[in-house]
């Protein structure tokens, strides 16, 4: 009887820790407890998360990095999130019935090839992916459908090939990797986006890979044991080799992305240095500021503190995908990031409410981008930077970057109008 008694309390326990933590961590943090309160290691005027008022500093409006912001007052407390809210959303749509990061009975799992996935005609990644199948949506445009062992499913990336392009060319074309944000798929940008407007005129590849439900560009930590999901080994280890084996990819390559795409396309420069150019727009570029880390355990409800560990115990792995933390590892690398400050801007409603996820999560990428540029001028690591003030999270704003940045990102992989 007491070994049953036991075992109905444990399981009461746990259904209740499950219930109340993600309220009480937002709690505590606004409180100032269960976070580290040193600054962020790699800026030494780091903002903590502010809550929401009045800008404390005038927008930068020119095109370069100009004076370190001003630091806000540190009674700042963190903004208040409502539930069933994600400040980093970019989509309105519902994961997919095989989205990695949904399958929880797969994390953690040793990477392997999903089952049933065929080899195919294609030449394969190193560690065995492979492209299964490939559906023309139009004249430039293919879905890629990808057996990965990184992510135990078969998921699909969208790839834009740019005029004259051929199946049995032996010449390389420059390629933009385009990374999505979060709560939407590897159709965002050619739905939600201008981007086969701006990009289509020359002669560049685009590829749009699956980047997950969370959006966490990285190989999650799962406890410390690692495995399923590894987005940053798919991305860099699996999507890249197969489009150059097999599409003709290039090795002058940019990658852009929004939202925690914006955060991806940053590491992944600093991480692995195969890009020539990094572009962000609003992307979550200072992890472990202060306020940060609670916040986005509490946010990703689901996988918590799955993605990247316990914020104090796996401190370390936190600070290895902070963009402002390595930011001194883009020195030789192009890079633009922008962002609003949560403020209703030109595009939104005067009238929207300090609550809204829009306005909540532009303030949180405000103040993680205003550290990062701080933290790039103490680097010496050039950056261009437009901080435009009052904006929102939303595509309004994210066309209007792509088509202000594609200029020198063209530029720096040498694409040019067809």
């Amino acid at each position: 009887m007491k070994k049953r008694t036991d075992r109905k309390i444990a399981i009461a326990g746990t259904a209740a820790a499950a219930v109340l933590l993600p309220t009480v961590m937002v709690g505590l943090a606004q409180a100032g407890v269960g976070v580290p309160k040193s600054r962020s290691e790699a800026s030494g005027n780091s903002k903590p998360i502010p809550s929401f008022g009045p800008p404390t500093q005038p927008a930068v409006t020119d095109g370069t990095t100009s004076a370190s912001p001003k630091k806000s007052p540190g009674t700042s407390k963190l903004p208040s999130i409502p539930l069933n809210s994600n400040p980093f959303g970019t989509g309105g749509t519902s994961p997919s019935p095989n989205d990695p990061d949904s399958n929880s009975g797969n994390h953690g799992k040793k990477p392997q090839m999903p089952s049933g996935a065929a080899s195919g005609k294609y030449a394969k990644a190193p560690d065995g992916a492979a492209i299964t199948r490939v559906t023309k949506i139009n004249s430039r445009i293919f879905d890629v459908s990808i057996a990965s062992p990184a992510l135990g499913a078969e998921v699909k990336t969208r790839v834009m090939v740019p005029k004259g392009w051929k199946a049995g060319a032996t010449k390389t074309w420059p390629v933009v990797y385009a990374y999505h944000g979060g709560n939407n798929n590897y159709t965002s940008w050619t739905k939600d986006s201008n981007i086969e407007q701006i990009i289509g005129p020359y002669d560049a590849m685009v590829v749009m890979p699956e980047g997950g439900w969370n959006g966490s560009y990285t190989n999650w930590y799962n406890g410390g044991k690692g495995g399923i999901p590894e987005w940053e080994t798919f991305h860099i280890g699996e999507v890249i080799p197969l489009m150059e084996r097999n599409f003709h990819a290039g090795s002058m390559r940019a990658a852009i992305g929004l939202s925690s795409g914006g955060q991806g396309a940053i590491t992944y420069a600093e991480r692995h240095r195969m890009f020539k150019y990094a572009a962000s727009y609003s992307g979550a570029l200072n992890i472990t500021a202060p306020g940060m880390p609670v916040i986005l355990t509490s946010m990703n409800r689901d996988a918590g503190t799955a993605i990247w560990g316990d914020p104090i115990t796996a401190r370390a792995n936190w600070r290895a995908h902070d963009a402002t933390v390595m930011v001194s590892k883009l020195k030789g690398i192009g890079v633009y990031v922008s962002s609003g400050n949560g403020q209703p801007g030109p595009y939104d409603n005067p009238d929207t409410p300090p609550h809204d996820a829009g306005r909540i999560g532009e303030q949180l990428a405000g103040t993680m981008n205003d550290n990062f540029v701080a933290a790039a001028q103490k680097a010496g690591v050039p950056v261009t930077s437009h901080l435009y003030g009052p904006g929102m999270h939303n595509w309004k704003y994210w066309r209007v970057e792509l088509s202000r940045s594609w200029p020198t990102i063209a530029k720096s992989i040498g694409a040019r109008k067809s």
